[in-house]
């Protein structure tokens, strides 16, 4: 919410006169509404990102630790081995997006309502939605021009998914992870698992893209519960645990008629419990808020309106798998569009990309 100034315009003679009506019209001061907001209160961030800052745009590069160290057996006397964390760079491409808001002076003199911070209110909503589509297109493997995201298939290699010039917003691991491992990729041995073990789950050669078991087509929703347990396995064998799934509306209804599927609800005494309905009045308005719908498996279930029908995600949120790189976060500031046109500017400069590929796994309709 833009915080505001306002101000009561008064006829001239001070009067009741003919102007008194638009006379009472609140406006928004601009000098107090040049507020900075940190775009890291928005939710998807909050729950995927972690946070960096840069004092530059364009590419830039950031460090990212690796499982680096081991303990030893220590001989009496002796001192272990110093041992370092080892590191590995990822390059961000940091852009700058924004709107500007225009409202003429006729609309602020003859509405019932402060026209200028309506809109401003608005875009901040539409940068609410922005973020949340750059993040989940993102993590999802999505073409969208606006954002520069690239679409990531099944068939989609660990040797092509690590580089920059193919994916800048990047990727979970591809397939042919093995083969990539040899030559030095961003796979490390975790437990008993090594990079043959890895390749060796699943169909697709260890990738964390998988082709979804479920029965549907590109305009339908593909959704097993095979395709859970194969994404919990691939997450597990790197030392990760999954807790999250992330899926479309459509999914949402498929799994609303799984007998598996709990949501959170509120029964009285003696009444049936059934989802959403009479006493879970309180539950249907928290998980409008949240997205948080319910659990399977004991992962906790988030429905979003950008997850497309054809893919859905499983993650390990304990781990942030994406990098949100602020150059400047979002301000507003006053603008003059033009005569009898008060108007707002709203941008800022951010990169997003993952940067923990053993921390999700996407799903794929075998239609996609």
């Amino acid at each position: 919410m833009v915080t505001a100034k306002t101000g009561i315009l008064t006829s001239a003679g001070g009067g009741d006169g003919t102007t008194s009506t638009a006379a009472q019209r609140t406006l928004v001061d601009f000098k107090d509404a040049i507020v900075d907001y940190r775009v890291t209160s928005l939710p998807v961030l909050q729950m995927f990102a972690q946070k960096y800052t840069t004092d530059t745009g364009g590419d830039i590069d950031i460090t990212v630790a690796k499982q680096s160290m081991a303990m030893e057996q220590i001989d009496e006397g002796s001192t272990p081995a110093y041992q370092s964390t080892d590191l590995r760079n990822e390059r961000v491409s940091v852009k700058e997006y924004g709107l500007a808001v225009g409202v003429t002076r006729r609309m602020i003199e003859d509405s019932r309502f402060s026209e200028m911070e309506m809109a401003l209110n608005e875009a901040r909503r539409a940068v609410d939605r922005h973020v949340t589509g750059h993040a989940v297109k993102a993590l999802f493997g999505i073409t969208d021009a606006t954002f520069g995201t690239t679409d990531v298939v099944v068939a989609t290699t660990e040797a092509n998914a690590q580089l920059f010039a193919n994916f800048d917003h990047g990727t979970f691991f591809g397939n042919a992870i093995a083969t990539a491992a040899a030559s030095g990729s961003r796979l490390n041995d975790y437990g008993l698992y090594d990079a043959t073990a890895y390749n060796a789950m699943g169909p697709n050669t260890g990738s964390h893209y998988l082709a979804s078991t479920g029965v549907g087509s590109a305009s339908v929703a593909n959704f097993s519960l095979l395709d859970l347990t194969r994404a919990i396995e691939l997450i597990g064998s790197k030392g990760g645990n999954a807790d999250t799934i992330m899926i479309s509306p459509s999914h949402y209804k498929l799994l609303l008629d799984l007998a598996d599927f709990t949501v959170p609800f509120t029964a009285g005494p003696g009444t049936a419990t059934v989802p959403f309905t009479g006493s879970d009045s309180l539950g249907m308005a928290s998980a409008a808020q949240t997205g948080l719908v319910g659990q399977l498996y004991g992962l906790k279930v988030f429905v979003n309106s950008y997850v497309p029908v054809t893919k859905f995600g499983v993650f390990d949120m304990s781990v942030k798998p994406m990098a949100y790189v602020e150059r400047r976060g979002l301000t507003v500031e006053e603008a003059n569009p033009g005569f009898g046109i008060t108007g707002s500017y709203m941008s800022m400069r951010y990169g997003m990309k993952i940067i923990r590929p053993e921390s999700g796994v996407i799903v794929i309709a075998t239609a996609d």
